[in-house]
């Protein structure tokens, strides 16, 4: 299953009054687990960049005026995330409004809501009445967000990436470690089947190593004389 981790950067908080994106980040998973590509890009949002706007993210109508229009990085984008690609985004209402704010100046197909989803509304699921802003999160489960100075498209992406693993149980959300009887059951529900116990071998398994090999080793360790470190360790086996 691939999933397309992401945040956008912005001049303000609505396209519908003229507000533009600056910047794109992403992050692509694969069965929950990162592979490593990504995508990222700073943008000219042919506009000034409001003050406020720079007091969060850092970047200036001066550093982005040499940036590539939304229309010369938008092939590449689309191409990232794929046509099917869940989009993993916390606040997801505010991102996908403004990728398909920029998606139909250019007359592109926007991106479906259904594609969205939203870790925001996964943690106030999770953790109803809390605070489950991205730092928040970062602060709950102990994820390291100590170079998030300003906000960043690629840094977010990458950091919550980590909470949106996990928000749905770790980095391996489907394996569950913990036996059947520690498991408590949900309200309402039945309890869980118990499990079996775990029986021994009625015959241990025979060793795999050779007989020349253990007197191999034997002789080794005797070569180093009695201060030896496996003597220390040394098992004593029923013939």
């Amino acid at each position: 299953m691939r999933e397309i981790v992401l945040d956008t950067e912005t001049t303000g908080f609505d396209p519908d009054t003229g507000d533009r994106l600056v910047e794109i980040g992403a992050v692509e998973l694969l069965n929950h687990l990162p592979t490593g590509r990504n995508f990222h890009k700073y943008i000219n949002p042919q506009r000034e960049v409001p003050a406020d706007a720079v007091a969060i993210h850092g970047l200036t109508t001066e550093f982005l005026s040499d940036k590539p229009l939304f229309e010369h990085v938008a092939d590449e984008f689309l191409d990232f995330i794929g046509t099917d690609a869940k989009l993993v985004i916390h606040n997801a209402s505010f991102d996908m409004k403004f990728l398909n704010a920029e998606l139909g100046r250019i007359r592109r197909p926007v991106l479906p809501w259904a594609r969205a989803l939203d870790t925001l509304a996964l943690a106030r699921q999770k953790f109803p009445g809390a605070q489950n802003s991205l730092d928040a999160l970062c602060r709950r489960f102990g994820i390291d967000n100590s170079a998030r100075t300003l906000h960043g498209a690629l840094l977010d992406s990458e950091i919550l990436a980590e909470v949106y693993l996990e928000l749905i149980g770790g980095r391996q959300p489907d394996l569950i470690l913990a036996p059947a009887q520690q498991r408590q059951p949900a309200p309402g529900t039945a309890s869980p089947t118990p499990s079996r116990a775990i029986r021994q071998r009625p015959r241990p398994l025979p060793p795999r190593l050779h007989p020349h090999e253990v007197k191999a080793h034997t002789a080794f360790i005797a070569s180093m004389g009695e201060k030896a470190v496996w003597l220390r360790f040394r098992v004593t086996t029923k013939g």
